[in-house]
């Protein structure tokens, strides 16, 4: 424990466990270039970090991808951020548009967060598709019919050892977002509808014309949304 405290209380390593936390692999020039420190420098840190077992790497063709080792990993990630927003008093931080972005849809490794990640939750709550405890996650019959029809694979690929369905304390709502394998599926979904937009190196996503429309209409979901926030598509 003491190992991996050292490791991601290092404001640069942090830095770089923060932006992989968006789900997407990058590369040790993009990740030095987050952290604001030198290519060798990241690299140092880079060679701990999968040492530790807390980063994954593949090689392809010039470049090395960095990325979280497991959702294991993201869900310590995400644990640490959500008790460090409930630090009390809270540190004053000025407003900016990135991280109103990041407020309203962002990516917590695999899955969505945000007031998006959470209104989702609690449309499939009420609607009693999905059960939300303190103590886990269950899909109901129904919402298991109404993931099917939304174009969720509600069984893995292959024999992984992941959790079906779990609520995630959402670090700026403070309320549960949905991970496992049904957040990650909705997140998919919602991707390869075209409902989303993502950008390479922050973890917010915008809501397009089209995803407005489909948020409403499937999940009865209606955001309030400016024009920095939402695209055509």
């Amino acid at each position: 424990m003491v190992e991996v405290a050292a490791l991601v209380g290092d404001t640069a390593r942090a830095t770089m466990l923060s932006a992989l936390m968006g789900g997407q692999a990058l590369t040790a020039s993009e990740l030095s270039a987050l952290a604001r420190i030198s290519k060798s420098t990241a690299s140092g840190h880079l060679k701990k970090l999968i040492g530790a077992r807390l980063l994954a790497v593949t090689q392809k063709r010039r470049n090395r991808y960095y990325r979280i080792a497991s959702p294991l990993v993201a869900k310590m990630l995400e644990s640490i951020k959500a008790v460090a927003a409930l630090e009390t008093p809270p540190r004053y931080q000025p407003r900016s548009i990135q991280n109103d972005r990041l407020r309203m849809a962002r990516t917590c490794y695999d899955h969505l967060a945000g007031q998006l990640g959470v209104a989702i939750a609690d449309a499939l709550v009420a609607k009693g598709y999905i059960v939300l405890t303190d103590e886990g996650g269950e899909v109901t019959d129904s919402g298991a019919h109404f993931l099917r029809d939304f174009g969720a694979e509600l069984r893995p690929k292959s024999r992984s050892r992941r959790i079906f369905c779990r609520p995630c304390l959402d670090w700026s709502e403070r309320r549960y977002h949905i991970a496992g394998l049904i957040g990650a599926e909705i997140w998919r979904r919602c991707l390869e509808l075209g409902w989303l937009q993502r950008n390479r190196n922050t973890r917010a996503v915008q809501v397009t014309r089209t995803g407005q429309i489909g948020l409403r209409d499937v999940f009865g979901i209606t955001l309030k949304l400016d024009s920095s926030s939402s695209r055509s598509a």
